[in-house]
């Protein structure tokens, strides 16, 4: 058991890792000994982690990647094939989250947040799932919502609760389809965490009362609280777990 959850000499591929989350999931694999690759599009930021990183002591490799955009996924899945010989453990992190009523949203909104919170996801699950096959191992973590599995009163969130929801789905169908190659396909549900694509919410009046109204701990979600499941998630201890979504929300979901 003492190994249980040791990652050294494991590949991990993390995308959407310039800020928020994604920055945070690199560095709790890090520091189980991971070796990682980080996506992001902002170079500079995945290269300040790239330096943060190997100070951990593991290899890591920077690589600027849109995910919406499939060919790109493919060249980075590529790189990181030839740079580690495999890839173990895929974060499927980068997403995207905008509130605007539906009888509103433009065709370019919804069609941006379904290229980035689904289609990428899939492409990403895709491209890296190819390289699980052929190694018959894999872990592949999707980063889903509460939203997967509820939406909000009073909330203009259908883009994002439509793509989350796809998400939860895409990981049932993906664990069913690949459990024959030894490859378990999960996804972890957050509540309101603090990160970039949040931070404009937190510290208002509103928000507060949203937290307050919804979440029986009465509180948003803390930097660390979601790394437990990551590391679940990504080593050996889920052998035998795969299709779940594990919701961490302080009990939202539970009302």
């Amino acid at each position: 058991m003492t190994h249980l959850f040791d990652l050294t000499g494991k590949a991990a591929m993390v995308t959407g890792a310039s800020s928020g989350l994604g920055v945070e999931f690199a560095r709790a694999l890090a520091g189980q000994g991971a070796d990682l690759a980080i996506l992001a599009r902002r170079v500079d930021r995945i290269e300040a982690l790239k330096g943060e990183i190997e100070k951990l002591g593991v290899r890591c490799l920077a690589l600027q990647c849109d995910i919406t955009q499939a060919d790109q996924i493919k060249d980075a899945v590529g790189k990181i094939k030839n740079f580690y010989g495999k890839i173990d453990i895929l974060v499927n992190n980068a997403g995207l989250g905008f509130s605007a009523p539906a009888e509103s949203q433009t065709d370019e909104q919804w069609k941006s947040i379904v290229d980035l919170n689904l289609n990428g996801v899939y492409y990403c699950a895709r491209e890296a799932g190819k390289i699980m096959i052929e190694q018959k191992y894999g872990k592949i973590i999707n980063i889903g919502s509460i939203h997967s599995s509820v939406a909000m009163a009073g909330s203009a969130l259908t883009g994002y609760c439509a793509t989350k929801g796809g998400v939860l789905m895409l990981t049932k169908a993906l664990a069913n389809e690949w459990a024959k190659y030894n490859i378990t396909v999960n996804a972890i549900g957050p509540a309101y965490f603090p990160s970039e694509m949040t931070e404009h919410h937190f510290g208002t009046d509103s928000f507060s009362k949203v937290i307050q109204a919804y979440c029986p701990m009465g509180r948003p979600g803390r930097p660390g609280e979601l790394d437990g499941a990551l590391i679940y998630f990504a080593s050996d201890a889920s052998s035998y777990t795969t299709g779940q979504i594990l919701t961490i929300d302080g009990g939202w979901t539970a009302i």
